[in-house]
């Protein structure tokens, strides 16, 4: 913050927020962090999930999404279960962003974006599901209380004015967990707008107009800007598993490309399924795992690096089909994402999923997000409708005929 607005501090008027979803933040009655933070790969909370799984249809029917490993209502049903002691001591229990406003304003508070993807938040009543979490036997003191994502949710104080060379006073919005800050950062605020996000996991996100809550759908349904909905097929293994598989094979970032993109060699066969952590969208597997399989005695690093890429795209495939099942239609996606800058890559993202992809010319969306809503805290605009949101993208790209590609799709489903 020093860096990018040194000799320029006394120029801004708001500071937002984007932050890590799922994660979870434990605080004790000083406000001091307990423990390591659990993040949203975390796949210890199998036991609490089949906890959550027990309850009554009509308690787990309003959340409106899977209960799934690395949520964080499980991650402190975890605590509970397994960490008494800190879970004793816990008196504010926070997602990555709440905290880091926290330590900027001194206020406590939390908003319906990262609310919503705890487990612990009734989508359709919009706001959190007190009977079920008495039901799951957490304290429902532990949980910030819920203002608006724009809403000034504290000031910046003195001293963390002082180390951010900022000046003090300065309105600081709720803000929103990343994928919902996309969806705002790129303008998409209207229902059928479609992103697909390429980062450490990848996430086709839809924007809706009412939600149909089902008990344990594959899909995510959150909150976003204004009370707005959105669905979300979330793969969990995107470039958290290419950087896993570029250790295994010893590969540097220019040899994966260069194998999978210039040798010429193809997947040779190869099958890799990318499930390193598990995977949600569509299988709501926390125990699926990474293979390579089909190989034979000819089989080349090349071909096992191309693999990766086109195993990690199927996945890609695999949830955006089951969206589609259920109803989920679009004429093209939104591309974004640090994960989504090579021009190879994409073209074989769009080649599999069989969809044109708009690559937003901007990359840091969900910082855009952020800074907007820093805009509607300080008054700069008064709702997000008046925003002006940049439009420009680069050159659609379309899909090429992909060779066998049905028979790739359904051995890699038979392989899994």
């Amino acid at each position: 913050v020093r860096e990018c607005t040194a000799g320029r501090g006394d120029a801004v008027r708001g500071i937002g927020f984007s932050g890590q979803a799922h994660g979870l933040v434990v605080l004790d009655q000083h406000d001091r962090p307990l423990r390591p933070a659990i993040l949203w790969a975390d796949q210890r909370t199998t036991a609490q999930v089949s906890e959550v799984l027990a309850l009554p249809a009509a308690l787990r029917l309003p959340l409106a999404n899977p209960a799934a490993t690395g949520m964080a209502g499980l991650s402190l049903m975890w605590l509970r279960d397994n960490e008494p002691a800190t879970y004793a001591a816990i008196r504010h229990a926070l997602s990555p962003k709440d905290w880091l406003r926290l330590a900027m304003t001194g206020e406590i508070a939390t908003e319906p974006s990262d609310a919503s993807m705890t487990l612990l938040y009734d989508i359709v009543a919009d706001c959190w599901s007190t009977e079920l979490i008495q039901a799951l036997g957490l304290d429902a003191a532990m949980l910030a209380p819920i203002v608006d994502s724009s809403a000034v949710a504290g000031r910046l104080t003195r001293e963390a004015a002082k180390a951010l060379c900022l000046p003090p006073g300065i309105p600081v919005a709720a803000g929103l967990a990343d994928t919902a800050a996309c969806l705002l950062g790129m303008g998409q605020i209207r229902p059928r707008s479609t992103i697909l996000q390429v980062g450490s996991g990848i996430q086709t996100m839809t924007v809706v107009e009412r939600v149909e809550p089902k008990l344990q759908p594959f899909y995510n349904t959150y909150r976003g800007v204004g009370g707005s909905l959105y669905v979300m097929a979330a793969v969990q293994n995107g470039g958290t598993v290419f950087e896993w598989a570029r250790g295994v094979l010893g590969a540097s970032w220019p040899e994966m490309y260069d194998g999978a993109f210039e040798s010429g060699e193809g997947n040779g066969g190869v099958v890799f399924l990318p499930y390193a952590t598990g995977e949600r969208a569509p299988l709501l597997d926390p125990d699926a795992s990474a293979s390579w399989t089909n190989m034979r005695l000819g089989c080349s690093r090349n071909q096992v690096i191309r693999s990766v890429f086109e195993g990690v795209a199927l996945a890609v495939r695999d949830s955006w089909d089951a969206l589609r099942r259920e109803g989920v239609t679009a004429s093209h996606m939104l591309l974004t994402g640090g994960g989504s800058t090579d021009p190879r890559w994409r073209q074989l993202l769009a080649d599999i999923i069989r969809m044109p992809l708009t690559p937003a010319l901007d990359m840091g969306n969900a910082t855009l997000g952020a800074a907007y809503l820093g805009g509607l805290a300080a008054d700069h605009w008064t709702s997000p409708d008046d925003i002006p949101f940049a439009t420009a993208t680069e050159a659609t790209i379309d899909p090429r005929p992909f060779d066998g590609l049905d028979e790739y799709l359904a051995r890699f489903r038979a392989t899994y």
